[in-house]
């Protein structure tokens, strides 16, 4: 994150976590439209965990506020103004008050640097390092602050989408990130785009002599590469992660063999075709047809959550945090949202039976989800899901708690 907006506020009455939360989720929504709407930027990783601590004296609540920024300087100070403009929360009027905005990226090499001194200082010749390793380190742990932003969208990119002949284009922007620390600064994500690819990357990629669509090795990069079709972006070579990874978790040995397997467009597509029309492929499809043909629709089985689970729920909005229970509703693991998933992989089945989090319920979650017998999974939202397993509830947390 680039800065850390710090605020006070005082409340006319006796209020909890979630009041506060509650409340600045709720009275800036729409202010600005969409583009600003707090949850979608947390969702995007342009705001990170909203930090409230607090106290309650005399029948009146006080505290301070921290929001985790990744946005630029005249975002940012939007977002603080935003908050600043909360009057209520509960039923009880209140005053939100701005106090800085720590630049994080300042504090982060000054420590850096006065690291590297200390490393340098008790750098003993008995260890015999190449001063290059050390150089190699130290500009590893500032990769990320390379990250640029592309076009009037704003897309994350690397430094030399400009001026490198060649382009790779990615999904998101944990992609681009992972691949600045392998070295790679002629890239540009696409942030998952929905049914349009941004005007500003079709025309990028005629400016390139070759650009790379190098995509996640499930369902979401076919989605992808169909996007960058539709769109017309010029594409020379398709890569793909390995079947079920993603390019944001590759190593760079994985990255660069990826890309050196690469193909080029038009011999993917039709090695893609002879897949489908394969009688093997035909004979599935219509087989799976055949069944639902003749299939019932099955009764949704209703569950009951029990008070002392709403009451832990309440408290995830702005947390990024994610509670997995058992069948009897006991909390197993609090976890970070971007965890669930490996956390999830690790645990045997009926192990857990209820999962619930602050974040986004992914195509990739659900089926993890139902393999593991999973009954339900509730979200802030819901993604991009093109084929909801029949063993899985979904719910949103506006179901459960009625934010």
């Amino acid at each position: 994150m680039k800065y850390v907006i710090k605020l006070t506020f005082e409340v006319e009455g006796s209020v909890d976590k979630p009041d506060v939360i509650g409340a600045i989720f709720g009275q800036t929504e729409n202010l600005f439209g969409q583009e600003f709407d707090l949850r979608e930027l947390q969702d995007k990783g342009r705001l990170g965990r909203i930090v409230v601590e607090m106290k309650t004296k005399g029948g009146k609540s006080e505290g301070y506020i921290e929001i985790p920024s990744n946005l630029d300087k005249v975002e940012t100070a939007l977002i603080a103004s935003m908050v600043e403009s909360v009057e209520k929360v509960g039923p009880y009027n209140a005053k939100f008050v701005l106090k800085e905005i720590e630049d994080v990226r300042a504090e982060k090499l000054k420590k850096i640097i006065e690291r590297a001194k200390e490393i340098l200082a008790t750098w003993t010749r008995e260890k015999n390092l190449d001063i290059k390793e050390v150089m190699n380190e130290i500009s590893g742990a500032v990769k990320t602050g390379e990250l640029i932003e592309f076009g009037p969208d704003r897309l994350p990119a690397g430094p030399d989408v400009y001026s490198d002949p060649n382009l790779i284009i990615v999904e998101g922007r944990a992609d681009i990130i992972n691949l600045l620390r392998y070295g790679y600064r002629n890239t540009v994500a696409v942030e998952g785009a929905s049914g349009k690819i941004q005007q500003s990357v079709v025309d990028l990629a005629k400016t390139k002599k070759t650009v790379i669509a190098f995509l996640d090795g499930d369902h979401g990069g076919d989605l992808i590469l169909k996007e960058l079709l539709n769109s017309n972006v010029k594409i020379d070579y398709v890569a793909r992660a390995p079947v079920g990874r993603e390019v944001e978790e590759l190593t760079g040995k994985e990255i660069a063999k990826a890309l050196s397997n690469m193909i080029p467009l038009t011999q993917y597509l039709k090695k893609q075709q002879e897949v489908l029309a394969s009688p093997q492929r035909m004979e599935e499809a219509q087989s799976q047809q055949a069944v639902q043909l003749v299939e019932q629709p099955k009764k949704e089985i209703e569950i009951q959550i029990p008070q002392a689970a709403i009451e832990e729920i309440k408290k995830l909005p702005g947390t990024l945090e994610g509670i997995i229970f058992d069948e009897n509703w006991r909390p197993v693991e609090k976890v970070q949202v971007r965890d669930i998933i490996s956390k999830l992989e690790n645990m045997s089945n009926g192990n857990v039976s209820f999962i619930v989090f602050d974040g986004v319920i992914t195509q990739r979650l659900l089926e993890l989800a139902s393999s593991k017998n999973v009954k339900m999974i509730v979200g802030v939202r819901i993604g991009g899901i093109n084929k909801k397993p029949e063993n899985v509830k979904i719910l949103t947390l506006s179901d459960v708690i009625g934010l």
